[in-house]
């Protein structure tokens, strides 16, 4: 106990020392520190007093975001070029005024206290807990970075789709009649289009050169017009709506792969057969199942199917009209995540259904969309699922809001529409919509007209050609308009900067040279009274000139006929132009054997030779068996004969 009491005695007075030492440098220190700076300073002496140690570590790091933003912009203006220096503008703009205002309260404050600066100099001298590992401030400093990038590129791929890019354009020749349909593969390398000539012509980007010619053109349904052609989501099927009941999908290549099933037209309930019985007016995929389409006809129903090895229909939804009678579909479409099914009719108005209930009531109903009695060409439904534009045949142009489902945002007039297939659609990031215009009377031009979604005027009128402009499409990985006329032609727009692939790939290849093939053509002088010696033979029947050349062993090449005999015009009879007989002559007849000769003979002409001479087998028993002794006939025994030796 003694010992300890002198312990805690020693650490006493040592503690006590320690705190003389700290206060007499307090003292030196107060007459140069401002009042705050020692209320600060004194409050952390009393914590490590209380703690028992000074400090808790190294010092956290700190950053200059600054710095970091700044240099992020200049890696996104030398990578995007002039895109990104509005963007560097409007952050300078807002830096100026950020800093106008903080030098102004900054200048206040330094009026009122002007010793402040060196007490929070010395206060972030000696910050209080440990330090920040160095891996979280990496993440934290990786994901600023990432953050502001993506902000930024954000921003520029908005700028790459308010600019129309319609700097250049390519035209694609499909024939002498209407192009009614068009459509891109997801990816944007194949093109297809369809129209009144009953053809279907393929266009693929990457294969094509200066010339722009198509691959392959076929004729799907015979004598009927192409109605609408439409990618599937994967891109590996083609669905071919056209003037038949029967809609057929092919594959990327043009082989057709399956054909839905004709229904019975002597049965007046169209839920109770297998399939349409009168004209297909549209038809789409479904964008999220890739083996769902949906059709619609004028025998009044609109019908979904399942792409299996058999088309075989899953619902038949029939929309009726306000007295309840059959309304006849002229447009469809799925809307982006696939939840409803939107159908336009003839009576003017446009009927939606919920994909996850019997197709029996309406979701969304609006009887007066468009004048009755005439052809709602195209519905639209917008990128962020909310809107849906409607194009009709009363020259008009609506826009709607699913979630307030009963007048249209804004109407566009006079747009002439004179097909019942022209269409409407979305521009990628959604600020217009464009839709062609049929020509009126004394009109020269068709344009391609682009509407402002959020104001609905006009923002920009493209000049097609001298025809209809009936379907467009504005693709949104390529960037580039595609847009069909009732010339026949089929032209593609983009912009060198601001476009990608498609087009770009085929205006640089230069065209293929043909090869040249040379033909001798000689020309044949008929002289009937000429001398038999130069009169030149009439031409004779094929069969006959044919049997003519088969005689003549030079023009027949006919081989070499056997030579009998000796020999004939310097060549060796049979016996001695094979290598085989060439053999049996020379070699085989040296060592001829005569059959009339003994054997026995033969074999002990050379018996003295080996007994004079032995090589075989005496030499082996020359040791052993010197003398041989060979049994005769003449010796007589007395065993039995079975048992005597044979010889």
């Amino acid at each position: 106990m003694d010992d300890d009491l002198e312990e805690m005695t020693r650490l006493r007075q040592m503690r006590n020392k320690q705190q003389q030492k700290k206060s007499s440098i307090k003292n030196t220190n107060l007459e140069n520190k401002p009042s705050s700076s020692i209320a600060n300073n004194s409050d952390e002496d009393a914590m490590s007093s209380l703690m028992g140690f000074s400090s808790f570590g190294k010092k956290a790091r700190t950053f200059d975001f600054e710095a970091l933003f700044e240099q992020t912009r200049r890696a996104a203006k030398e990578k995007f070029g002039s895109a990104a220096e509005s963007v560097e503008k409007d952050t300078t703009k807002n830096t100026k005024t950020n800093e106008s205002s903080s030098s102004d309260s900054g200048e206040s404050s330094s009026s009122g206290s002007g010793e402040s600066s060196s007490s929070d100099s010395d206060s972030e001298d000696e910050l209080i807990g440990p330090p920040v590992p160095e891996n979280i401030l990496k993440d934290q400093e990786a994901k600023e970075d990432s953050s502001d990038y993506e902000e930024e590129t954000s921003t520029l791929l908005e700028d790459r789709y308010r600019v129309i890019p319609v700097s250049h354009e390519v035209q694609l020749e499909h024939g002498n009649k209407t192009v009614s349909a068009i459509s891109l593969d997801p990816n944007g390398a194949r093109l297809i289009s369809g129209g009144y000539d009953f053809d279907i012509k393929f266009w693929d980007f990457a294969g094509m050169d200066v010339s722009l010619q198509s691959f392959r053109s076929l004729r799907p349904c015979e004598c009927h017009q192409i109605k609408n052609l439409e990618y599937s989501i994967t891109g590996d099927a083609i669905l071919v709506i056209a003037g038949n009941s029967q809609a057929k999908i092919l594959d990327r290549d043009g082989f057709e792969l399956m054909e839905c099933a004709k229904g019975d037209q002597y049965i007046t309930d169209m839920a109770k057969t297998k399939g349409h019985v009168a004209m297909l007016n549209d038809g789409c995929w479904h964008p999220r199942t890739k083996e769902e389409f949906l059709t619609c006809s004028n025998d009044g129903s609109v019908r979904i199917w399942q792409m299996d090895e058999k088309a075989v229909q899953r619902n038949v939804i029939k929309p009726r009209q306000q007295g309840g009678l059959r309304a006849l579909p002229i447009s469809c479409r799925y809307s982006r995540d696939g939840l409803l099914v939107a159908a336009a009719c003839q009576d003017g108005s446009i009927q939606m259904w919920d994909h996850r209930k019997h197709f029996v009531n309406t979701s969304h109903l609006i009887r007066n969309a468009h004048e009755k009695g005439t052809d709602t060409s195209s519905i639209a439904f917008s990128h962020d699922n909310y809107y849906l534009a409607s194009r009709g045949g009363d020259d008009t142009l609506k826009l709607w809001d699913i979630r307030n489902f009963k007048q249209p945002i804004f109407v566009a007039k006079d747009l002439f529409n004179r097909y019942p297939m022209t269409d409407c659609s979305f521009s990628p990031n959604d600020n217009y919509i464009l839709t062609g215009i049929s020509l009126r009377k004394h009109e020269n031009v068709g344009k391609l007209v682009f509407v402002d979604r959020n104001t609905f005027k006009t923002a920009y009128e493209l000049e097609v050609g001298d025809s209809d402009v009936i379907r467009s499409i504005w693709h949104p990985k390529l960037n580039q308009i595609i847009a069909s006329t009732k010339s026949g032609n089929v032209k593609v727009y983009y912009n060198p900067d601001l476009s990608e692939r498609g087009a770009k790939l085929c205006v640089v290849k230069t065209k293929r040279k043909a090869k040249q093939t040379e033909m001798v053509f000689e020309q044949q002088i008929i002289t009937p009274h000429a001398l038999p010696m130069f009169r030149v033979d009439r031409p004779r029947s094929t069969k006959k000139q044919m049997e003519k050349d088969r005689k003549d062993p030079l023009k027949s090449q006919r081989p070499d006929l056997p030579v009998t005999g000796p020999g004939q015009g310097g060549r060796i009879a049979s016996a001695g132009n094979t290598l085989s007989s060439f053999i049996v002559r020379n070699l085989g007849l040296k060592k001829k054997i005569d059959d009339t000769l003994d054997p026995r003979e033969a074999i002990l002409k050379f018996a003295k030779d080996a007994a004079e001479n032995p090589y075989w087998v005496t030499p082996a028993y020359s040791k052993t068996q010197p003398n041989p002794i060979f049994t005769s006939n003449e010796e007589k025994t007395d065993e039995p004969p079975a048992k005597q030796m044979k010889i």
